[in-house]
């Protein structure tokens, strides 16, 4: 009773002991996924404080601008020209980052594929084998051995052989069942590789576009800036705002991403082989992730075993080929179907010894780890870093075409504020020239034609207009008078006398 009770609280205390060895993985798996969901957020933060900084900014811009002095026809516009230049240097620099790093990803999620195909095939290989010996022994070795009972039912000597032939074939059957079934984890390992690729050529994909994007941008912007165009400039602005998203949404992503594959490669024993309890061993796991000199081989006894039982099963079967052929000519068909069975049997045990050492598995396992930990890894590590610093050149951008929009809209209202009759205008002057005013004549239409000057006629001349007058032309006649008087050549008209000094010259 004693002994009975022992037991129970030993199971109750290792049944309390996995209960709470689940609950403790369970509550570091929550606050591995609320870690990794907080670090997906940095890039929501950075996107508030970037539309922050900017609103900010366009508050100061309005509130603080200063009126253009009335003397300065142009702006001064270094200090913009200078920080749309770094800017661009900025952006063109993340970019090449970003290929880089993108290069980068591909090539170590595509070397992990590689390796888990591989060792897809490995395991594929392996499963065929075991299934392709089971059938050879289960259906082939029995159905001969059945038709040489019936043959030999009149030779004891012989139906013994018999006996301990099936004797061997079912301790063959019994070790190829004994090994693990590892259809699962070939399924694991193709359903893992094809996900990870699909979603590996969209992200390629996002990226590269995303990429090509930023530098529209920066071209875009020189364009808009040289042109002074507002209109490239508003769309530019649209452009940016969703880079930037973009931007600030990748590093997020970029980061809790690397940050969880980092996790996993610190210790990736230790998660896979939590990840394949249901349905291989521990000491399966571990001979093939350490496949060290030291740990023995699983499989080696079960191996030996066959190997064993085959070999004993060819020296009966030689046995009997010599000796019970001349008495029962009809037993020779299935002896030599018993031989055939048992040297494909034998060479396929050969073949699975091979495959189920843990140098070929290890291998893929370990190229795998390093196309995730360390070309993977540091490929995100440069995405996240072209993110961070797009999305501070992006900022910087709309600031510049903010500055140059009010710069544009500021040299826009200096020309909206000029008088069109100041004679001194060049508007106006073109104005004076226009072809579509019909009443407006140049100088050059009445020194070609002479249609015109005809029908042009300027005052008469009175011997009153011979004396000096107060003034030979007041203001109005200089710039307000009638256009078509005003146009007048000086031929035929009056002329102030010589006595009269011209006011506009230097006495």
């Amino acid at each position: 009773m004693v002994l009975h009770e022992n037991l129970f609280c030993t199971a109750k205390k290792q049944s309390c002991c996995l209960k709470l060895m689940k609950t403790q993985q369970a509550q570091v798996s929550s606050r591995c996924n609320k870690s990794l969901i907080i670090l997906a957020c940095v890039g929501a933060v950075g996107l508030g404080v970037s539309l922050l900084v900017l609103a900010v900014y366009l508050v100061c811009l309005c509130c603080c601008r200063r009126d253009i002095d009335e003397d300065t026809k142009r702006p001064d516009t270094c200090c913009v020209t200078w920080v749309a230049v770094i800017t661009g240097l900025i952006i063109c620099s993340a970019v090449g980052v970003g290929f880089y790093g993108n290069s980068e990803t591909n090539d170590g999620v595509y070397q992990m594929n590689y390796s888990l195909y591989n060792a897809n095939r490995t395991l594929g290989n392996i499963n065929n084998l075991v299934a392709g010996s089971l059938g050879n022994v289960e259906t082939g070795l029995k159905q001969h051995l059945e038709r040489l009972d019936e043959i030999f039912s009149t030779r004891p000597d012989y139906l013994q052989a018999l006996r301990f032939m099936q004797l061997m074939v079912n301790n063959v059957i019994r070790e190829l069942t004994v090994l693990p079934d590892i259809n699962k984890t070939n399924f694991d390992l193709t359903a893992i590789a094809d996900q990870t690729a699909f979603i590996e050529y969209y992200r390629w994909l996002i990226y590269l576009l995303l990429l090509i994007l930023d530098l529209v941008i920066c071209l875009a912007m020189c364009l808009g800036m040289a042109k002074h165009s507002q209109y490239l400039l508003i769309t530019i602005m649209g452009f940016v705002i969703l880079s930037l998203i973009l931007s600030w949404a990748s590093l997020g992503v970029d980061t809790a991403t690397a940050v969880g594959i980092s996790d996993f490669c610190v210790s990736p024993d230790k998660f896979i082989v939590n990840h394949t309890k249901d349905f291989l061993s521990a000491d399966v796991a571990h001979y093939y992730l350490f496949c060290s000199p030291n740990l023995p081989n699983p499989f080696q006894q079960s191996l030996t075993t066959c190997q064993r039982s085959l070999t004993t099963m060819q020296i009966q079967i030689q046995g009997l080929l010599q000796f019970s052929v001349r008495v029962f000519p009809t037993a020779e068909r299935d002896l030599l179907g018993i031989q055939r069975l048992l040297n494909s049997t034998e060479f396929s045990l050969h073949k699975l010894t091979a495959l189920l050492d843990c140098r070929g598995l290890h291998k893929d396992y370990l190229d795998a780890l390093m196309g995730v930990c360390y070309d993977g890894v540091e490929g995100l590590l440069y995405l996240s870093l072209f993110s961070l610093l797009a999305a501070c050149a992006l900022s910087a951008m709309l600031c510049v075409i903010f500055r140059v929009w009010t710069l544009m809209g500021s040299r826009e209202k200096e020309y909206d504020d000029i008088d069109e009759e100041d004679p001194f205008n060049p508007q106006a002057h073109r104005i004076s020239y226009n072809p579509r005013r019909s009443n407006t004549h140049s100088f050059c239409s009445y020194t070609t034609s002479l249609g015109s000057q005809a029908s042009l006629h300027p005052p008469p001349q009175s011997t009153s207009s011979v004396t000096s007058p107060p003034e030979y032309m007041n203001q109005s006649m200089l710039f307000g008078g009638t256009p078509r008087y005003e146009n007048v050549p000086l031929i035929g008209r009056g002329s102030p006398p010589p006595s009269l000094r011209d006011p506009f010259k230097a006495p």
